[in-house]
């Protein structure tokens, strides 16, 4: 009796869990189910061959269990399959290294209360990148990270105590620099041109919006409203773009596809891996939520998951190259009408300013 009550429980479990985030709902107890799609797979797939030895699969609700525990599998897997090498590769790799056309990137959280920075330091200079994007700097972190100034003369900064500081340092030059603050006071973000060794000017988006939780919003209407404000005024076709830091999102998630589809960006992880970047401190529970996108005249030369330096995020880096015949071959991502309402009733929702970005 025990055990067909605890089976019970574990199949009402995945199905919940498969299910609620197809809810058109906002909440934080929504949304962040999102994120344990690999999890939620996994638990469903272990759950298959247990039943079977318990239970077996003779009678008509044995295999009405079993049909909802390899529903709930499969619906989990097809959010995620996109993130694996069994999927086509949204970005093509650079084939011809050309440095001056090449910006490296590495982006980390390093978590307020962390004081390894000794590691984040070692990290950067050990990666060499051109920018250098740290989120949940406080005026602690700032002073330490100012080391890099020699290295890196051009540097965008707003330390903060609430966890939604921000610093970019850059080898490059940057131009026509600024920090917004799109949808929540408290949250800033940084906007600017970089200028790559070969003259050629993109235009650069770092982010940290928060996240939908019980602590921060009880909603995800302020991150997904920053996201598709930003991505709303995003046009690709005009000239190169990159969107890069903490999104506090999965790439699966239905506010972080319609972002691709309304910005036009691509995601260098599809078909490439899921390069889990949180929680740095508990394996089972981990997912991707520090990302890179970019227009379709990029290239990717690389994408690497870097080592732990004392956050509860592992940092990214990822080397894109300017390739501007790459348009060519690459998908023409385009929301259709009913998604850029969509998106536009979500920017209304938080009443942001769309002339802030343009």
């Amino acid at each position: 009796m025990a055990e067909t009550l605890a089976m019970l429980l574990l199949i009402g479990l995945v199905a919940l869990l498969t299910l609620v985030p197809l809810i058109k709902h906002d909440g934080w107890w929504v949304r962040g189910v999102e994120f344990p799609a690999l999890q939620i797979t996994v638990l469903s797939w272990g759950a298959l061959p247990i039943y079977v030895t318990l239970f077996g699969w003779d009678s008509i609700w044995d295999r009405a269990a079993l049909a909802v525990l390899c529903g709930c599998s499969l619906l989990q897997l097809a959010r995620i399959l996109p993130y694996t090498t069994l999927f086509p590769k949204q970005i093509q790799r650079a084939r011809q290294m050309r440095p001056k056309d090449q910006l490296n990137m590495v982006v980390a959280n390093v978590l307020t209360p962390n004081r390894q920075s000794q590691a984040v330091l070692a990290m950067v200079r050990q990666c060499q990148p051109d920018l250098f994007l740290a989120v949940e700097t406080d005026d602690w972190w700032q002073a330490e990270l100012e080391s890099l100034l020699p290295d890196y003369p051009y540097m965008v900064k707003h330390p903060l105590d609430n966890l939604y500081g921000i610093v970019l340092f850059s080898r490059l030059e940057l131009q026509n620099t600024r920090v917004r603050f799109l949808v929540e006071e408290a949250v800033p973000s940084i906007y600017g041109d970089v200028i790559l060794g070969s003259g050629h000017r993109v235009a650069l988006h770092c982010l940290h919006p928060a996240p939908p939780s019980p602590s921060e919003n009880p909603t995800s209407a302020e991150r997904d409203g920053e996201l598709l404000l930003v991505a709303k005024t995003l046009d690709p076709a005009a000239g190169s773009v990159v969107v890069m830091g903490d999104l506090n999102d999965v790439p699966w998630s239905p506010s972080l596809r319609l972002f691709q589809k309304v910005s036009g960006l691509l995601d260098p992880r599809i078909g490439r891996g899921l390069f889990n970047t949180f929680h740095a401190g508990i394996p089972p529970l981990r997912w991707p939520l520090d990302h890179v996108f970019c227009s379709g005249d990029f290239t990717l030369v690389s994408f690497d998951r870097l080592g732990h330096v004392g956050s509860d995020h592992f940092p990214i880096q990822v080397v894109l190259q300017h390739t501007p015949r790459a348009q060519k071959v690459h998908p023409e991502l385009v929301a259709s009408v009913t998604e850029t309402a969509e998106a536009q009733g979500k920017i209304d929702k938080v009443g942001a300013d769309e002339t802030a970005l343009r």
